[in-house]
């Protein structure tokens, strides 16, 4: 470290975070186990819920919710960042969650690919 906290040349930033306690929840178990695998595989903490009122929210991070999985107007307000996923034809699904204030909404194809990086960005948002 340099002058004031500066980091010096050469030297990486320091992780996002050690671990990331993310809650997922997944109508379909085969997508839910997907983003399990593929977080836990990234170095984070997950847990699977069948909805949003089972959800342990408690100490968590993130939310990684199915938007078929109810109102998205129940994922807005939590105190945690929400990345919601829906069905690329379901428009209307989109438009709803996006006009709820979910944080990110995506198409389950691009959560599918890009889930990682996803998280990371929703992480690193003020």
């Amino acid at each position: 470290m340099g002058p004031a906290g500066e980091r010096s040349r050469g030297v990486p930033r320091a992780p996002l975070a050690l671990v990331v306690r993310v809650v997922a929840v997944a109508t379909d178990l085969l997508l839910g186990s997907k983003v399990e695998a593929t977080l836990t595989a990234a170095g984070h903490a997950v847990t699977l819920s069948p909805s949003i009122q089972e959800a342990p929210l408690d100490n968590a991070d993130l939310l990684v919710a199915d938007l078929d999985a109810g109102d998205p107007e129940a994922l807005v307000g939590l105190g945690i960042p929400v990345l919601g996923y829906y069905s690329h034809v379901d428009i209307a699904t989109r438009e709803a969650a996006e006009a709820a204030g979910i944080d990110l909404v995506v198409p389950r194809s691009r959560m599918a690919r890009e889930l990682p990086e996803l998280v990371e960005r929703l992480l690193r948002q003020p």
